[in-house]
């Protein structure tokens, strides 16, 4: 499989980090019938959308290709904490193709690839073993990166990631999976690229072991190993698919599925990306995810002549973690304070579909303490918050199938000025969704009010425009800005007020074949006054991705 280059620019690959769609549970049939691409209308920005399932119209009604996770099918199974499963997986262990067993022949050879999905390693198939890859090739320039604090122009950036994983089913109860990536990456005016996460040899990107059960009316299991961690919401973290090498965690985690009530617990390190050499991936102990996450379907009802269904989760996220990302602001103009920090988020998310309105509704309060790196200052306490929202209104039975919503969004600033009092920055060290608020990474989700207007449009079946415009202040002037990776912006005092500009972002991803998708991004960064006054430089950022997927 290769790739084909377009006159004039490089292609990109595709992202699959779909946001939470609608939430009807899906029920099993047993005729065959196509599986329409899954609506978005509760995403939280305007994420790529995830590949269709290839040949929908030969497979089996009622094959999820995900465990059926009852009520929590909802978002195309995001609900399962799991991630988005929408024949193909954000997390590739997401999925399962058992169903293609009970398929015909003739079904089953209607897409090639189908005979690496279900491949039977047994006389009665309860020993079976499920193959997927990835191709993905992308291009971004950025010709002001990090608002023009990044070192360089006109950045031109190539990624290729290889990305291949095998998956082992033992019966009804063992499973294994083992994923490996490849990444490579170049480009012009490059920054960026000794952190691990665009460069990498070949290496174990994920590798679980997974026992599995019923018990107390619940579906059961235990994961552990190398993985993707996705039951968190899309502002506090992500996979970090926007780079070559998504996050994986080292540990483990079980959960527990009833008809209305699931809960997840987990205890994971972060798998260090460093050194860049074969098969050299260990784990950090020094960074530290843990907690538990549980939700409860709530009783449905109808409105506007629509099935509505909401779900309420709680939720506890324990980070524990240092270096850059730990880093807060220091008295001094541009100086910064090192050390170490545990964050405890205790978080209500509530989330659902109210007739044709999506609705994405999140409070955190975020505790814990900042240990300096000098043993001659104090230990802070953190006393920190986040308030998120989402409404979407979505009219399917309109042409193009438009959603047009709001985001809304406000993650606590503190003060640089005091040195001894509690710590009031919201912090998101494990890389929120790009896609939630801005793309280019000039800013991320700490001191920071957001607020703008999101649409969706399905043009074609295989064809998706999105669109949002976000409008952001500090939400703390006596606090610092701050980027992505950890980055702390030098200004604060010779700011004046808290706005600090707009990033209107559009796009477009065409499905132009079975298994291929192909994305364009373009993100406009719009300065305040204030902004260039201080030297922050206004840009574009415009990223172009071709994905092969099967």
């Amino acid at each position: 499989m290769g790739f084909v280059l377009f006159p004039g620019a490089a292609l990109l690959s595709g992202i699959a980090l779909g946001g939470t769609a609608r939430a009807d549970a899906q029920k099993p049939s047993a005729s065959p019938r196509p599986v329409p691409a899954a609506a978005t209308p509760l995403a939280p920005a305007a994420p790529a959308p995830v590949l269709p399932l290839p040949n929908s119209a030969a497979l089996v009604k009622g094959a999820l290709y995900h465990p059926d996770w009852k009520m929590f099918n909802a978002g195309n199974a995001a609900a399962s904490g799991f991630g988005v499963v929408n024949g193909y997986g954000q997390a590739r262990w997401a999925e399962d193709w058992s169903a293609l067993a009970r398929a015909s022949q003739t079904t089953r050879k209607n897409d090639w690839f189908n005979r690496l999905k279900y491949v039977r390693l047994n006389d009665s198939g309860s020993i079976w073993m499920s193959f997927s890859g990835e191709e993905r090739l992308r291009y971004i320039f950025e010709n002001q990166p990090l608002l023009g604090q990044a070192g360089k122009t006109n950045a031109s950036r190539v990624l290729l990631r290889n990305q291949y994983g095998a998956d082992l089913h033992l019966g009804e109860h063992v499973r294994a999976y083992a994923e490996f990536l490849y990444g490579v990456a170049g480009g012009a005016n490059t920054y960026g690229y000794q952190t691990g996460a665009q460069r990498e040899s070949l290496d174990l990107q994920q590798g679980i072991l997974e026992f599995k059960g019923h018990a107390l009316g619940a579906q059961m299991g235990v994961i552990g190993g190398r993985q993707v961690f996705l039951d968190a919401p899309g502002s506090m973290q992500s996979p970090r698919d926007l780079t070559n090498v998504q996050q994986t965690w080292d540990g483990f985690r079980g959960y527990a599925v009833w008809n209305r009530f699931r809960i997840d617990l987990f205890d994971f390190m972060q798998t260090n990306k460093l050194p860049q050499k074969v098969f050299a991936d260990g784990t950090s102990y020094n960074t530290r995810l843990y907690g538990a996450y549980t939700s409860t379907a709530l009783p449905s009802f109808r409105f506007m002549g629509q099935k509505s269904q909401m779900f309420a989760d709680v939720f506890f996220l324990g980070y524990l973690y240092g270096g850059a990302a730990a880093s807060i602001p220091a008295a001094a103009p541009g100086a910064v304070q090192k050390g170490s920090s545990r964050r405890d988020n205790i978080g209500l998310r509530l989330w659902g579909n109210i007739g044709p309105f999506s609705t994405n509704l999140t409070g955190i309060f975020q505790g814990g303490e900042f240990r300096p790196a000098k043993p001659d200052q104090n230990t802070r306490a953190v006393r920190a918050y986040a308030l998120n929202g989402t409404i979407t209104y979505t009219r399917a039975d309109w042409a193009g199938k438009p959603g047009f919503g709001v985001q809304a969004d406000l993650f606590s600033g503190g003060s640089a000025r005091s040195q001894d009092g509690a710590v009031g920055t919201f912090a998101t060290p494990f890389v929120p969704l790009p896609y939630y608020n801005d793309l280019s990474l000039s800013l991320t989700s700490q001191n920071l009010i957001g607020i703008g207007p999101v649409a969706s449009f399905t043009l074609r079946p295989t064809l998706h425009l999105k669109l949002h415009a976000p409008f952001f202040w500090r939400a703390s002037t006596q606090d610092a800005l701050y980027g992505g990776n950890g980055k702390i912006y030098t200004w604060r005092n010779s700011l004046h007020g808290g706005f600090t500009g707009a990033m209107p972002y559009t796009q477009l991803s065409w499905n132009f074949a079975p298994h291929w998708a192909w994305t364009h991004d373009i993100e406009g960064i719009l300065l305040s006054r204030g902004m260039r006054d201080v030297g922050a430089r206004e840009g574009a950022l415009y990223m172009q991705t071709l994905e092969f997927k099967f």
